[in-house]
């Protein structure tokens, strides 16, 4: 399955050994265990039409390619391209259809995603239709053979968390003569490998629990299918938005840490789930490991673990305020994923782009906080959160 695995790496390579190993071989000239920073815009040929595989760093990079076949290797597809954000890779993976195609999409999706493709792509005659994809009939429902093309999941969704059956929905997308593509961001391949349930196409914000240190932007797509394949490589190129060789450097030296990381996101999101959904002044805590939850069966099924991603009701504006402006340990900002703890207001920051109605009606409320939880100790976690719950 795997491709660009290094000599030394045997095919039954474990999770763990994968994200240190994969895709990388100890640099030839010095012997160097860590791939270089191929910090170079060009390569010289030694004769005209004879070079070494490498002619312009747009499209070729070392370690951009070490990057690639990593992350192809962590999500067990056959093929990854990195990008300059997460929101390239998803226009990459949109420049796979035509004009007139239809995409069914989940509604709770990331609010940049639903601007992208409301705002951007509409305008270039493409349809789009959202549904609950934690309801294997909506899905069904609104495809329109042959016209749907793509079926786009987050699951679990920013923010409600929300937990779509990834192996179902394949089997409805292949149906209709659809690809499936997994917006994985919020789970990583530690948790969830979405081509093992059924899925053609993954994709990433490498800013997220892949690079794991809040330093880098970028996004990745996985791909399994050779056409997919062909005009990802082709589109990467023609289009340009390319991750940069430091960038893609950082999320390698990310990577080979994630099966150490998520334990710890997986722990201090469950412990702190469960702490939250206790207190008198929490309203609601919206989590997949949480036995109240609509998909915490299929969560347990799906995932390893639940991830450190959760959102709680507040039930105003006023006491998200009140928490937001008294976390001490906790960083009130946007983004997800890395090791120190993040706390934002999803109606006002990451979703502000989508219209107020739509947001009530999917539970973007006020009131609503969301948490990436870093792997602090716990204990001071929930200290800076209990002190932060007397102000409301």
């Amino acid at each position: 399955m795997y491709r660009n695995l290094p000599m030394h790496l045997s095919q039954d390579a474990r999770f763990g050994t994968l994200c240190i190993h994969a895709g990388q071989e100890p640099e030839p000239a010095t012997g160097a265990i860590i791939p270089p920073i191929f910090q170079t815009s060009t390569y010289v040929q030694d004769a005209l039409g004879r070079h070494k595989g490498f002619e312009y760093g747009r499209t070729q990079n070392p370690t951009r390619f070490a990057l690639e076949a990593n992350v192809a290797a962590l999500e067990v597809g056959r093929a990854g391209f990195a990008f300059a954000s997460g929101m390239a890779a998803i226009g990459a993976v949109a420049s796979l259809l035509q004009a007139g195609d239809h995409t069914v999409v989940t509604d709770n999706t990331y609010g940049g995603t639903y601007r992208l493709f409301e705002r951007v792509l509409r305008r270039y005659h493409l349809e789009f239709t959202y549904v609950d994809t934690s309801v294997p009939d909506e899905v069904e429902a609104a495809m329109r053979h042959p016209r749907t093309k793509l079926v786009f999941l987050e699951t679990p969704t920013n923010p409600m968390m929300q937990v779509a059956d990834i192996a179902r929905i394949a089997e409805i997308a292949h149906a209709h003569g659809a690809l499936l593509a997994v917006d994985n961001t919020f789970a990583s391949p530690y948790v969830q490998q979405p081509i093992r349930l059924g899925a053609d196409l993954v994709i990433h914000s490498t800013t997220k629990y892949l690079n794991g240190h809040s330093d880098g932007i970028g996004g990745v797509v996985v791909a399994t299918g050779e056409k997919e394949i062909e005009w990802l490589r082709f589109v990467q190129n023609a289009a340009g938005a390319i991750l940069g060789p430091f960038e893609s450097w950082l999320v390698l030296r990310g990577t080979k840490t994630l099966a150490l990381r998520m334990p710890q996101h997986n722990a201090n999101g469950l412990t702190l789930a469960q702490f939250l959904a206790s207190h008198r002044k929490v309203r609601k805590v919206f989590y997949p490991g949480l036995p109240d939850h609509p998909q915490h069966e299929l969560a347990r099924r799906q995932m390893r673990g639940f991830g450190g991603m959760l959102s709680v009701e507040l039930g105003s504006l006023e006491a998200a305020r009140a928490v937001l402006d008294h976390v001490r340990l906790m960083a009130l900002a946007e983004s997800l994923g890395g090791v120190e703890t993040l706390i934002c207001h999803p109606a006002t920051m990451t979703h502000a782009s989508v219209p107020d109605e739509r947001k009530r009606r999917l539970g973007i409320s006020d009131g609503l906080v969301r948490i990436s939880v870093g792997v602090e100790d716990i204990e001071d976690l929930t200290a800076d959160l209990e002190q932060a719950l007397a102000r409301v």
